[in-house]
């Protein structure tokens, strides 16, 4: 949550973030969860349990480009304060392969990032928005993104899920 924490962990597991809701049944990493013309999709995996609930991600420009400044605007609720020792579980694959499998201290992240908000972080709805630049050396693949966030008492802090997809486009060529 310090910062929703998510912000730079998804930063740092791909060097930036893409987002859209996504029907909870569909399954994320199968190339045809994604909707016809979309490059991004999350879901909030969360349940009661959790004390952070994301209820929008939103991304500018949309579809993020590589190499390019991306603008993440992220909105969610804390049912209870967020406090120092927050860390989150970040898993990123291609396919069925981790590309990478990272925990984050949430609050250092928040305090490196120099984000608005800062551990701790109370209770309530928030709104965040960061920028970042995306690496012109994201291969063109589907990336599938895992986040997992426990309290410093290892209690459900939040679970998000996301897909980007950076694989060229049918049409995006000349077809002779």
């Amino acid at each position: 949550m310090a910062r929703f924490g998510l912000l730079f962990l998804l930063a740092a597991a791909l060097g930036g973030v893409a987002a859209s809701p996504v029907d909870e049944q569909q399954l994320l990493g199968n190339p045809s969860s994604l909707a016809p013309g979309k490059e991004w999709d999350w879901t909030d995996c969360g349940t009661d349990s959790h004390i952070v609930r994301i209820n929008r991600i939103e991304v500018s420009p949309d579809p993020p480009q590589r190499g390019q400044d991306l603008t993440i605007t992220v909105e969610g609720v804390a049912s209870e304060d967020v406090e120092d020792g927050a860390y989150a579980d970040v898993t990123v694959k291609v396919g069925v392969i981790k590309i990478l499998q990272k925990e984050f201290d949430v609050c250092e992240e928040a305090e490196k990032a120099n984000a608005s908000i800062q551990c701790p972080v109370t209770k309530g709805s928030h709104k965040v928005v960061q920028s970042v630049t995306l690496p012109k050396e994201i291969p063109p693949a589907q990336f599938k993104v895992n986040v997992r966030g426990f309290t410093v008492e290892d209690d459900d802090m939040v679970c998000l899920d996301l897909m980007m997809d950076f694989r060229p486009k049918r049409g995006s060529f000349l077809s002779w």
